[in-house]
């Protein structure tokens, strides 16, 4: 496995990197960055969701664009203005001082920000193909003078019907750019755009071991980012023996998590690139001798660990790819014992973690963290349980005679009450228990919900407000993100009023009006 320093990547980007914590490049970003940085052909790289291949595309760019261009540089087009939000969020992470504007543009956001983002000039535009074809019709967005053009998930804007639009978008960019297209799957009408639209190309696949399961139960659970470290504690509360590997994907995660776990009492301690090899060393002494429960790692220092008597797994960060997801979760299940592993993912996420269910063929089911009542509950059964084996043990004869004089003026149990209250009063205390509410489901609240109907059947975004208020009696205050394509559209709801919207479908047979469903359905079935 080679490293990001032999890769041909800048003194700076290096900077960058190991500033954002990455260890070592993911196997797509370490056949393509060299070849993108090294060579002129195009790429056709076949790299699934949740591989590292927006850094495969995104360091190279920043490496190669030039700073004091007047126009835009490179052109990302993705099948979703999510995506187009993380890949401009990502790239201009991996930026560091280098002075170049990224910019994403896609329906839903006002036309008017875009406009003003892209006359102060831009070098790298993100965008839907929908809305870029709508800025390059108003003039607003000239590619004649593009460096790169990169296709990200082609297979997906295949299966959205934006291949049409992705082929318009091609013929305003000039033929002397370097075109790189990634894609999850290789369907013909993916191979057919790279013979017609690149010359000359390397093709990459990055090969995939047999992925196989342990014996392990697997789940996760839906939390905001903010409340990943709360679950955390309650999973690790709730437990009566817990033993376990925390992973996180950069070196500055997994110090924050293990001091914030040493900071409310849990044995705790990190393990990560950082360390020499007799720290490393004594780390895994302890955690192997139990003097430490909880050690929280990423995945390159966590490689070698043969540890038998894990009771948990715990993906406190996704991983890169469904082969690291089957190394983590396989140190714990060992020696005909099941085991527990446990995924925290963002509701941003759950796409990233179908297609690791799916590439492990394994069931990933979801599950609802415990309550704060439940979690007290069960540390009062620990407490008692462990004070019953005190006392059948028989107490130490020099704590007898402070028992006597405490029972001669108090009632026994007043003197265990207070006892109890001296000894755990902190950890049977409900406030130390930040209250996660209903941040387990869908994003901030909200669902996202496909229409069957778009522009070609006359669907503006008035009439598909005025269809859901008066069919569903939604206000028009709570209808956000409405977003007319040509064949169907996207619309945004609080989740209880998503859910009045679906009722009202349930059942019905696809007509002449739109028919609205949920939005990651629509995708599963397309």
């Amino acid at each position: 496995m080679l490293s990001f320093e032999e890769l041909g990547l800048s003194e700076e980007t290096l900077k960058v990197l190991k500033k954002k914590g990455f260890e070592v490049p993911s196997p797509i970003q370490e056949v393509t960055i060299p070849a993108i940085l090294n060579g002129n052909k195009d790429i056709v790289a076949q790299a699934q969701t949740g591989t590292g291949k927006t850094a495969a595309f995104g360091l190279p760019l920043v490496e190669r664009l030039d700073e004091h261009s007047r126009s835009v540089q490179a052109l990302v087009l993705t099948p979703t203005r999510e995506l187009a939000i993380q890949v401009a969020e990502e790239i201009h992470s991996l930026k560091g001082k280098k002075k170049l504007t990224i910019t994403p543009i896609y329906g839903g956001q006002s036309i008017t920000l875009q406009l003003r983002s892209l006359k102060k000039g831009v070098d790298i535009v993100i965008g839907t193909p929908g809305r870029v074809l709508d800025h390059i019709a108003r003039g607003t967005l000239k590619l004649g003078e593009i460096s790169y053009l990169v296709l990200d998930e082609a297979d997906e804007m295949l299966n959205m019907g934006f291949l049409e639009d992705v082929k318009k978008i091609m013929r305003h960019t000039p033929a002397n750019k370097r075109t790189m297209l990634f894609s999850a799957t290789m369907p013909k009408e993916i191979i057919q755009i790279a013979r017609e639209h690149m010359t000359e190309f390397d093709e990459f696949k990055v090969s995939k071991d047999q992925l196989t399961v342990s014996q392990t139960d697997q789940i996760y659970f839906e939390v905001s980012a903010s409340n990943k470290f709360e679950a955390l504690c309650r999973i690790i509360d709730i437990e009566e023996d817990f033993f376990g590997l925390v992973f996180c994907r950069t070196k500055k995660d997994v110090d924050t998590i293990a001091n914030h776990l040493v900071e409310r009492g849990y044995d705790a301690d990190a393990l990560h690139g950082d360390l020499s090899q007799p720290q490393r060393e004594k780390i895994l002494n302890k955690f192997k001798k139990h003097l430490i429960n909880i050690l929280v790692a990423t995945d390159v220092a966590a490689r070698g660990i043969d540890v038998q008597d894990l009771t948990h797994v715990i993906n406190f960060a996704l991983p890169q790819d469904a082969e690291s997801y089957v190394h983590r979760i396989g140190r714990t299940g060992r020696a005909g014992k099941e085991g527990n592993a446990i995924t925290f993912i963002t509701p941003e996420e759950y796409r990233k973690l179908r297609y690791i269910s799916r590439e492990t063929k394994t069931d990933i089911r979801k599950a609802t963290l415990p309550d704060v009542k439940d979690v007290i509950k069960t540390k009062k059964i620990r407490i008692r349980n462990i004070l019953k084996d005190i006392v059948e043990a028989s107490p130490r004869s020099e704590y007898m005679e402070m028992s006597r004089e405490l029972l001669d003026t108090n009632s026994p149990e007043d003197v265990v009450a207070a006892l109890l209250e001296y000894s755990f009063q902190d950890e049977l205390d409900e406030k130390n228990y930040t209250e996660i509410g209903n941040a387990l489901v869908d994003t901030k609240g909200k669902t996202r919900l496909f229409v069957t109907q778009g522009k070609k059947d006359g669907l503006t975004s008035q009439k598909l407000m005025h269809f859901i208020q008066n069919k569903c009696g939604v206000k028009s205050k709570k209808i956000r993100d409405v977003q007319i394509l040509e064949k169907f559209s996207f619309v945004t709801l609080p989740f209880h009023d998503a859910e009045l919207v679906l009722s009202y479908f349930k059942g019905k047979q696809k007509g002449k009006g739109p028919f609205i469903t949920k939005a990651n359905k629509a995708r599963e079935n397309g």
